[in-house]
């Protein structure tokens, strides 16, 4: 079988706790990358000495670039840019990749016998990696399982995907005015330009979630932020308004003042949205002592609530910087 030279490339900044499981993963591949190059965005911890040791050490064959005050996507941007080899596998900061993560990442490349590969994008898996009774109920409520994944329409998250270099060129690169939600403009923008998406369900990075409720309602917030700059999704979050601020304040009213019966829509209405998490949690909490199985029970319809209540008060937020600089930023669906 031919094979393809691949570079993997990341973007970090105050990674100090985390970034030695990212390299040490790396290394341990079963298909070692052709290079890897990870820019540090300006980190103010020692994540950058850490990064400098690995590159004089030469376990990997690292290359580290600097780039103060760059997001994510600049990072990214910068990192490919620097890359040598025709695919490009882009992971993220914060996250360990399993052995075969990049063989198996490669294979749509590599199994069709051709060095140029054709219009093709490698879409890995993640899955969280929880240590606690808050991190378990916030997996199973926010991340899909495997039985979840619509291979067909699955959008990959950069922390696990590969693609041709070119392909990041055709693309514009990404999004460098976007700080959340570059990936999935990216992807958007290839698929847009032909690109097949081939999902790989065996090319697995693990994360761990947020911590806590505020971390969890910071990311969504900023999540649903970056929806409003992008302009993305308006039709869930009009449904989410919806029913928060028009039908459940409405039959709570109608339940209070005309007939118990009112309420029944809303019990209905919450037990459908819980019903996945419940079902992913499941499994996920059987590790767990009976009292931190108790604590995620409780917590996923906490989590949820306050998930939404996090896209609620982004996505405007959103809207409006972009309303702000609509005469600055492209339009990215062109």
């Amino acid at each position: 079988m031919l094979t393809v030279q691949v570079s993997v490339i990341a973007t970090v900044r105050d990674e100090s706790c985390s970034i030695a499981q990212l390299l040490e993963s790396l290394r341990c591949q079963t298909r070692q990358p052709d290079e890897v190059i990870i820019v540090d965005g300006g980190s103010t911890d020692d994540t950058l000495a850490q990064l400098q040791a690995w590159e004089d050490s030469r376990c990997l064959p690292l290359r580290v670039l600097v780039q103060p005050g760059c997001n994510i996507s600049r990072g990214r941007n910068v990192a490919i840019a620097a890359a040598n080899c025709p695919i490009v596998a882009s992971t993220d900061a914060g996250v360990g990749l399993e052995p075969s993560w990049l063989a198996s990442l490669l294979e749509p490349f590599e199994g069709n016998g051709a060095i140029e590969p054709g219009p093709i994008v490698a879409c890995g898996f993640f899955l969280p990696k929880a240590t606690t009774a808050f991190e378990t109920a916030l997996g199973a409520t926010t991340l899909p399982v495997l039985a979840d994944v619509n291979p067909e329409g699955f959008l990959p998250s950069s922390r696990s995907v590969a693609f041709p270099k070119s392909a990041w060129e055709a693309a514009g690169g990404y999004p460098e005015w976007l700080d959340y939600c570059e990936d999935l403009v990216f992807d958007l923008r290839l698929r847009a330009r032909g690109y097949r998406f081939v999902f790989v369900p065996r090319a697995v990075v693990r994360f761990r979630p947020r911590s806590s409720l505020w971390g969890f309602f910071e990311q969504y917030y900023r999540y649903a932020r970056g929806d409003g700059k992008a302009d993305l999704w308006r039709k869930r979050h009009a449904v989410r308004y919806l029913t928060y601020l028009v039908a459940l304040p409405s039959l709570l009213w109608l339940a209070m003042t005309q007939s118990l019966l009112w309420g029944v829509p809303p019990i209905l209405g919450a037990g459908i949205m819980l019903f996945t998490p419940y079902k992913r949690l499941v499994p996920a909490i059987e590790s767990l002592s009976v009292l931190d199985r108790l604590r995620a029970i409780v917590l996923v319809p906490i989590i949820r609530g306050m998930g939404d209540t996090a896209k609620m008060l982004g996505y405007p937020v959103g809207v409006y910087w972009r309303w702000r600089h609509r005469h600055e930023i492209p339009n990215w669906r062109d």
